[in-house]
């Protein structure tokens, strides 16, 4: 399927500068966590930086809505290449996949258990008798 059978040839350059006001964002904060050895990932300043462009033009929200849209609706293409990776690694699957699936696995509980405990531990702490 070619792009001009789902989007109007109009679309195409708002499109393409959608998309680069994204990778810019991106590219910023990772450039700034690199240059500047912040604790935060370089996609979440990225990501802050793309809400203050936002809030400082907002005239692009519009555009930036319906391409992420787009985006968000066929996001499955970005999954084949990993799904591509894990067929390459069948060998090494083979080998460490139950580790592999059982460190996930514990993992997972771990996280919901501590985050479910110290939720209740915030909660006990910081909100009064009255309004729980």
């Amino acid at each position: 399927m070619r792009i001009a059978e789902h989007v109007s040839p109009c679309f195409i350059p708002v499109m393409l500068r959608a998309i680069f006001l994204l990778l810019a964002c991106q590219l910023a904060g990772e450039a700034i966590h690199r240059i500047t050895s912040l604790p935060l990932p370089g996609a979440v300043i990225g990501m802050v930086l793309l809400v203050g462009w936002l809030a400082l033009v907002p005239r692009e929200r519009p555009t930036l809505t319906v391409v992420t849209g787009w985006l968000t609706a066929h996001l499955s293409i970005m999954f084949v290449p990993a799904a591509v990776g894990l067929i390459e690694e069948g060998p090494v699957l083979s080998r460490y996949g139950v580790g592999l699936v059982t460190a996930t696995v514990a993992s997972t509980l771990l996280t919901l258990i501590v985050t479910a405990l110290v939720f209740r531990w915030a909660f006990a702490r910081f909100v009064p008798e009255g309004e729980a």
